[in-house]
Formats: structure tokens, C-alpha cells, sequence
């Protein structure tokens, strides 16, 4: 789907294009920021990680998009491992902690949300709540918790899993995630169901409950969030992507927009809009009502080596794909 502020996508467009599979509202944000400040003007296609991290892949060196963000890291790894990416300006990677970017500078996090167990507070007391997301696949949660296998977003945390533990302790966890969790189609329809009662709890990023409870609290009155803390696999931050395809033929304009995402005025968008999601970049706090990223006590992961393929190959093995 192609949308922005025109309906053309060409090279010859005067344009910047973005391959975008962040929230299309942030990224907007962002958007109209950059051009106020630059006159560059940006359009974007969007789709999801996977979808559009696939088509860069498949159109390679011919492809029109300039910039790629992500909601996740591991479509921006994928794109990394095919060669796709140009080196960010030295000075876009100094305003990004080291831990929140890949060591190869190829791109940058632009954003960031981490893992929580929502649950409702007449089901669960916070003496019964987890210690660890491992414990979930014990078979005392049969039927008791939900998460959304098919969305981007909980594959990164499998990935992150995958990463921590290996393949053997991820191929039995899902296991017991196939035995115990009932499915819902994303992160908004697993909130619901634990706010509804169907679910004691579930696992989704923080961002949809804290956007739920700074409006009406429909789907979210009846729960609170768990953080694992500890290291905890169930404590991963997943960052959001950005960077600049090689064969861009705007890299100067391209290199410009990441750089002024992870700039301090682009990472106020997050700290002062209606996102909720974490800033990464520029010293630049978190939006008030967020526990601060560094008290969430995460394990440290390289986000440039998630890996997608053997995350779906082993959901797949386990029936949840």
C-alpha cells in the first residue's frame, strides 16, 4: 500500500520514500517534522516487517525505497545480511548508545518497546504472577495465557529467546506455548481477551496498554503489566529500525532523515506524542508515564543477529505457524 503525500513511488520523484513497517501514525510524526524542518518532502509504503523486509530483498539494487523502518529488528537483519544497507553518517550513530544499535553502524534504533505480561487483576495477584516467561510452557498454565504467534512483533521475541537460550530451550518452550496459550490475531485482540477474563494473562509489548489507558481503558481497565525483569528472556527490548538502502539515489536526503529521527527533536516526537514507545537516542527521556527503559533490567541482545528464518522454521515445527 502506498501512501504519504503522493502517489508516486518513481526514482525520479523529487521525493524521499520510505519503506515503512512502523506504526503508520509515528512514523507520520516523524515525517511531518523532518519536513518542516528540512522542506525535504517523504512519502512511504506501508506494510510489515517481514513483508517489506522480503520485497527489499527480492528487489535488491533496483529498488526505489531510500529509507527502511521497521517495528521490530529482525526484517532490519535480514536486510543486513543481504548487503542492502549503506553505512549511517557517523555523526547519526553517535547520538545512539551502543546498545541500541548494531555494531556494524549499518543501521540504527530508532525506537524501542519491551516484552510485558498483561493480566487481569481479578484472575491473577501479584504473588501468582510468573517469575519468568519460561514458566509459561509448565503445564499449570494450560489454558491460561495468550499471545499472538503470527505477528512480526512476537516473533522478535522469540528471536530474542532463540538468541538467549538456544534452539533447544526455544523449540520446547514453544512446545508448551502450542500445549498451554490460546491464539489471538495480534497484540490489541490478546489485551482484550485478558481484560474480557478468557485469559488469566498474555505476552504483548507494553505500548498497547499504556495507549489503552491514557484514553478509555476499554480493553485495558481490568489488567495491570508484569515486567520479568532479571535478564529475564521475558524482559527483551526490541528496537525499531532505521536505515538507508544502498541503491537510494536521494542518500544524502535519506542519511538526513535517520539522522534527525535519532536526533533530539525526533525522539521528543516519542517522549511527548501519543506512541508510547520508548526513545533511544539523544539523552531524550521517556514520556512520563513509562517506568524508565534502564529500571526494566533487560538481557542484552544483539539485535543484528535475530534470527527470522529459524524463528519461523522452528514455529512452524511447532504448530504455530
Amino acid at each position: 500500500m502506498l501512501a504519504g503525500t503522493a502517489c508516486s513511488s518513481s526514482e525520479d520523484s523529487d521525493e524521499l520514500l520510505i519503506y515503512n513497517a512502523q506504526h503508520e501514525s509515528l512514523t507520520k510524526e516523524w515525517i511531518d517534522a523532518f519536513t518542516k524542518e528540512t522542506g525535504i518532502k517523504v512519502t512511504y509504503r506501508q506494510g510489515g516487517d517481514t513483508e517489506l523486509g522480503n520485497q527489499l530483498i527480492a528487489e535488491g539494487d533496483s529498488s526505489p525505497a531510500d529509507v527502511f523502518l521497521t517495528e521490530n529488528s529482525p526484517a532490519m537483519a535480514a536486510v543486513e545480511d543481504a548487503g542492502l544497507f549503506a553505512e549511517l553518517d557517523a555523526e547519526t550513530l553517535e547520538q545512539v548508545p551502543a546498545q541500541y544499535r548494531p555494531p556494524s553502524g549499518a543501521w540504527t534504533g530508532v525506537a524501542a518497546r519491551t516484552t510485558v505480561f498483561v493480566y487481569n487483576k481479578d484472575r491473577l495477584t501479584p504473588d501468582q504472577l510468573p517469575k519468568s516467561m519460561l514458566d509459561l510452557q509448565k503445564p499449570e498454565w494450560k489454558g491460561r495465557w495468550g499471545a499472538p504467534p503470527t505477528k512480526a512483533d512476537f516473533q522478535a521475541i522469540v528471536a530474542a529467546l532463540l538468541q538467549l537460550k538456544g534452539e533447544q530451550a526455544t523449540a520446547e518452550w514453544l512446545a508448551g506455548m502450542k500445549q498451554n496459550a490460546k491464539l489471538y490475531n495480534n497484540n490489541i485482540d490478546t489485551l482484550r481477551a485478558v481484560n474480557a477474563g478468557e485469559v488469566d494473562g498474555g505476552i504483548i509489548y507494553h505500548y498497547y496498554w499504556f495507549r489503552d489507558q491514557a484514553k478509555t481503558k476499554e480493553i485495558s481497565g481490568n489488567t495491570a503489566l508484569h515486567y520479568f525483569k532479571h535478564e529475564d528472556p521475558g524482559a527483551f527490548i526490541s528496537l525499531s529500525g532505521g536505515g538507508v538502502l544502498k541503491s537510494s539515489k536521494k542518500p544524502e536526503q535519506a542519511q538526513r532523515f535517520i539522522k534527525f529521527v535519532t536526533s533530539k527533536a525526533g525522539q521528543e516526537v516519542l517522549e511527548q506524542g501519543t506512541s508510547f514507545e520508548y526513545p533511544v537516542a539523544s539523552g531524550v527521556p521517556a514520556n512520563s508515564a513509562l517506568p524508565p527503559l534502564d529500571s526494566l533490567q533487560a538481557p542484552e541482545v544483539d539485535p543484528s543477529t535475530l534470527d527470522e528464518k529459524k524463528v519461523t522454521e522452528l514455529m512452524t515445527q511447532a504448530g504455530l505457524l
